[in-house]
């Protein structure tokens, strides 16, 4: 039934971490970790309040990368290197996303909160490496974050897609608003539901949702 919602679309965007593999491979604790020894160092905090000002930050400026850039002018370049500096040893190979990926009509991008270069280094690990048109980190969209709007708006332009011809694939609930709000089809990919507007589907199988599409 949902194939008929995805005839439009011409440019596929997938989210990267807990998106194009499993949350239970867990990278994100890795880099919260890393995060807060950043965060530690930077500003010369115990880790209890680098531990809280990182997700404070995310929570009020869509990453913690954003708050930090923002409260206290701090470079972005060597934060994105080292909090992803991490082990990719627990990722696999999925044979089954890659098909359906592939066999996907249209453009194929991804599009992440970190950078680019780690993305390229997970897609690699999954086995996806070739399948994308274009990867897409923070860096390029001038370092502005998911959920903002305008973030979106400069990955899309950058791309040369629609939004209005473009479906969205993410883990994260407030990260599809923007692109709901832009015209684009919204897939939200998790374990579990979430009931919203501006969620038109959702999925806990990404492979086997999109093998439906085609």
């Amino acid at each position: 039934m949902a194939r008929q919602h995805f005839t439009h679309v011409t440019t596929w965007v997938f989210d990267l971490d807990n998106t194009l593999y499993p949350p239970q491979a867990r990278l994100f604790d890795q880099i919260e970790a890393r995060m807060t020894s950043y965060v530690m160092e930077a500003l010369r905090l115990d880790r209890v309040e680098a531990d809280r000002l990182r997700h404070a930050y995310w929570r009020e400026h869509g990453t913690t990368l954003a708050g930090l850039m923002r409260c206290h002018d701090l470079d972005p370049g060597p934060y994105l290197h080292a909090v992803h500096d991490i082990s990719l040893d627990h990722l696999e190979p999925d044979p089954a996303l890659a098909g359906a990926i592939r066999a996907l009509p249209g453009r194929k991008i991804v599009y992440t909160n970190g950078s680019g270069d780690y993305a390229a280094r997970v897609v690699a690990a999954r086995g996806l490496k070739g399948l994308f048109d274009a990867i897409y980190g923070v860096e390029h969209a001038g370092y502005r974050p998911k959920p903002e709007a305008d973030a979106f708006a400069a990955v899309l332009t950058r791309d040369g897609s629609e939004a209005g011809r473009a479906a969205m694939f993410e883990d994260d609930p407030r990260n599809l608003a923007a692109p709901h709000a832009m015209g684009m089809r919204t897939v939200h990919v998790a374990p579990a539901p979430v009931e919203a507007p501006h969620i038109h589907h959702h999925t806990d199988d990404l492979a086997g949702f999109l093998a439906r599409l085609v």
